[in-house]
Parts: C-alpha cells; sequence; structure tokens
C-alpha cells in the first residue's frame, strides 16, 4: 500500500479545515504512546483534553496535528471540532475507495470474528481492519478514516452498550456486508431486557448499502426477527449455523485437543474445515467469516484455506503452554472479555482438554444488571459439567458463582489479580490446563502478563 494516507490538501477539502503549511502523513494517531512517526495526530477530548498532548505528538513525529487552536503552528489542520473532523475524514475515506466494506456487530464473538474475516480478507487482496477492539464512537471513525486508498477489503468491528450508536456508527461505513454474530445477554446493566439488545444489534443494518447481504447466525433465537430488520433495507439473507435451513450449514463438528474438525455445507458442495483452535464454538465463527468473505467476493474454497492458519489472539482463547513456579502447564487466555454466553463457550472449549486437571480463575462479569448474581451462580453447573478440579474466583459477583458450587471445587476468593495469582500457584501442579477468565476490568489481563514475563527459559523445558 501506498505510504501516502493524506496529504495537507486532501484533508482540507475533506474536513473543511484550513491546512497550515504543506504536509502529508502515512497514518493517524489520537494517543502519543502509539504514535508512529509521519502520523497525523488528532486530539480528541475526554478525560484530558488531547490537544495538551499535541507539543509531545510533534516531539513523538507527528508529521502534522489537527487543532481546534486558530493560533497553532504549521504543520496543522485547523477546525472547529476535532472529532467531527476525524469523522469527515472516515467519509471522505469511505468515498474515495472501492474496498469492499464488511461491518461485524453482536453480543459474543465480534473481534475473533473480525480477525477471522481479516485473515481470509488478506489472503486474497490488500485489507484494512479495526485495530484492538477500537469499536465505538471514536474507534469506527479513525479506523475508517486510516484506510488507505487502494484496500480491497475493510472489515470493521462495531460494538453498543446503548441504543442508537449502531445507528450512528454504521451509516458511517456504510458497509455491503453487515455481520451480527450472536443476541446474547450482554450490556443488560443498559437495556430493558435481551429482546432490547437485538433491537439495538439491528441498527447495523441502518447503514447497509442498496443491495447489501446481511449475514446472520440461523441458530439464533433472534434470527426471524434480525432477518425482518434486514429485509426491511432490502438486504439479501445469508445464514451460517447448524440449522438445517443455513445457507452455510455446519455438521460432523468433532473438538480435539487444539484441533476442531468440521464439515460446512453451501449448495451442493461440502467443504472440509480443519482449524487449530480450542472450543466448538469457533466452528460457528468460521462459518461466518466464510459466509461474509463469500457475501464480499471471495471463493470459499479459498477462504477455508486461510482460516487453516489462524490462530487465536491474546486473551481471546489463545492456548499456550506455559510455566510457573517450575511447574508446566496449559494457560487458555480468555481474559480480555466475559459475558454468560462467552463464559459458557469457553468452559465448553476447557472441557475438551482430556489429559491432566482442569483449573480455571475466573473474574467478574460486568454490565449485567439486576440478575448478575444469579448468571454468575449459574456457571456451576458447565463448570461442573466440564469436570473442572479447582475454581479461582476474582471479584464481588464471583462470591455467588463459589457458593453455588461444590466445596472440592472451591478455591481461594481473591480481592485482586495478585492475590488470585499466588491462590492460583498454590493449586498448581504439573500438567494442568488453566482457562483464565473474565471482564477487562477485572485485571486478569494482567495476571496473564505476569505468568508470560516468567517465561524465560522456558522453551528449554516444553
Amino acid at each position: 500500500m501506498s505510504n501516502k494516507l493524506w496529504t495537507s490538501e486532501e484533508a482540507a477539502i475533506a474536513t473543511g479545515g484550513e491546512a497550515k503549511g504543506s504536509w502529508m502523513v502515512g497514518g493517524l494517531s489520537i494517543d502519543t504512546r502509539s504514535l508512529t512517526w509521519g502520523d497525523l495526530f488528532i486530539p480528541l477530548k475526554d478525560v484530558r483534553d488531547g490537544h495538551d498532548f499535541i507539543p509531545a505528538a510533534r516531539a513523538a513525529g507527528a508529521a502534522a496535528v489537527i487543532s481546534e487552536n486558530p493560533n497553532e503552528q504549521a504543520p496543522a489542520l485547523i477546525v472547529e471540532d476535532s472529532l467531527k473532523a476525524m469523522r469527515a475524514l472516515a467519509i471522505a475515506s469511505r468515498n474515495r475507495s472501492n474496498a469492499k466494506r464488511i461491518a461485524v456487530t453482536g453480543s459474543v464473538g465480534k473481534t475473533s470474528l473480525k480477525e477471522a474475516m481479516s485473515v481470509i480478507c488478506m489472503a486474497v487482496g490488500r485489507t484494512h481492519k479495526s485495530q484492538k477492539s477500537f469499536n465505538n464512537h471514536w474507534g469506527v471513525p479513525l479506523t475508517l478514516a486510516a484506510m488507505p486508498p487502494d484496500t480491497d477489503f475493510g472489515v470493521f468491528e462495531v460494538g453498543m452498550n446503548h441504543a442508537g450508536e449502531l445507528a450512528d456508527l454504521s451509516p458511517l461505513i456504510a458497509p455491503q456486508v453487515a455481520v451480527i454474530t450472536k443476541i446474547a445477554p450482554a450490556h443488560l446493566a443498559f437495556f430493558k431486557n435481551v429482546d432490547a439488545i437485538a433491537s439495538a444489534k439491528a441498527e447495523i443494518f441502518d447503514g447497509l448499502v442498496d443491495g447489501g447481504t446481511a449475514i446472520l447466525n440461523r441458530d439464533d433465537k433472534y434470527f426471524e426477527f434480525l432477518s425482518e430488520a434486514a429485509q426491511k433495507k432490502k438486504a439479501k439473507i445469508v445464514s451460517f449455523g447448524e440449522h438445517p435451513d443455513a445457507s452455510f450449514r455446519i455438521s460432523n463438528a468433532i473438538l480435539g485437543t487444539g484441533v476442531i474438525y468440521a464439515d460446512i455445507h453451501h449448495g451442493d458442495k461440502t467443504f472440509k474445515l480443519k482449524l487449530p483452535l480450542d472450543g466448538l464454538h469457533w466452528v460457528q465463527n468460521a462459518a461466518c467469516a466464510i459466509a461474509a468473505s463469500h457475501a464480499a467476493g471471495i471463493e470459499i474454497d479459498l477462504a477455508v484455506k486461510a482460516l487453516s492458519g489462524f490462530r487465536a489472539l491474546p486473551g481471546r482463547g489463545e492456548a499456550i503452554d506455559v510455566k510457573l513456579d517450575g511447574k508446566v502447564f496449559t494457560l487458555i487466555d480468555d481474559s480480555y472479555n466475559a459475558n454468560p454466553e462467552s463464559m459458557g463457550a469457553a468452559i465448553r472449549a476447557l472441557s475438551s482438554r482430556t489429559s491432566g486437571r482442569k483449573l480455571a480463575v475466573l473474574g467478574d462479569m460486568f454490565e449485567l444488571g439486576k440478575d448478575e448474581l444469579k448468571l454468575h451462580a449459574d456457571l456451576a453447573e458447565p463448570l461442573m459439567s466440564a469436570d473442572v478440579a479447582r475454581v479461582v474466583f476474582l471479584g464481588e459477583c464471583m462470591r455467588s458463582l463459589k457458593g453455588a458450587l461444590p466445596r472440592k471445587m472451591r478455591g481461594v476468593w481473591a480481592r485482586d489479580w495478585e492475590a488470585a495469582l499466588t491462590a492460583l500457584k498454590e493449586e498448581l501442579m504439573d500438567g494442568d490446563t488453566v482457562l483464565v477468565k473474565g471482564s477487562n476490568a477485572t485485571g486478569l489481563g494482567k495476571l496473564v502478563a505476569a505468568i508470560r514475563k516468567e517465561q524465560k527459559g522456558v522453551a528449554d523445558v516444553l
């Protein structure tokens, strides 16, 4: 791809701003800590005003800055509102590109699915994707505005925790393909019920281009509701799942240790899928990714082949062999986020491990509303079914799960991730498999980072 993303003239025309100096940038940044030399720095206002960091951005190598200060020195782009300017750049970026744009939302699996689809798209053409989980009111326009003009495929993750957010972000992307992974009880603290979540997720179709394609989970009980919502936008409906009427039908899914096999049926053809991953939920993700990439013009056999090399991301189900306090074990790092649906899927994936004991370090699931204690306690049954030996608990809501489990399964309840790590060390035995999962704010990602930090010389013994 070209190193030129925006020139001063192009940026001024796109935003209606005033360019100071003549400049060219190769990327965009809103954070001086991750800014790359040659970026355009965009100062947003949150807890701190990003304008305070303009000197740091210049020192870090920013080629130019956006500023609401008319007296800002060159090189700069003077605008009335930096966030609105970034959105204007996003629209201009979309309009100047011929990229097939895929928008992904859903209660579970958005980031993993975005990564899987990106792997497929990268095997065929120039691909631009959301970084990390940049899926909110600033993350989506930042990703879109940073899309190079010669992009072939753009894959955008779109999140929400309030009604109306997707109705704002989807038209910005104007996707040709809109994907809803599944509707599940997440962010219930902000919604009356799961029906309201489904309605909010259906807003993804608000921006779908005429003649676009909606990719839906045929096994989801909200399939008919979402299908009707998409058809109101004159979308073509393509489905995935085990349902006999699914456009991309899954059968013969077999879960091994660190590998999954399944058949994907489309029309009168069957495609053999092999994924180097843990958990049957990945088959659903794969079928969805194949369906979405096919809607974007990619042959199914190419998509299946590309997925054979896909690996789970750190924090999202990655399984690695590690050593801690002299004990070698398998760590399943699912520490980035959690809700009842994804927690259940992770526990089922843990159950596939056939050698050694199974342990779990589980943190609170946030934003679940009035039923949060029950939803935590309900994890007891899948943990017992998975034959988990011991559980370490982190967070106030996890007290309810501890009380629901048999005494022999109850490990330490910890106040913070350091205490949870200490408790895990006391539980560990050689050959164990340990699942670490909880909402990001519990700090379990720091627990995983601490384990990874101790891996000096581990390769010699694994």
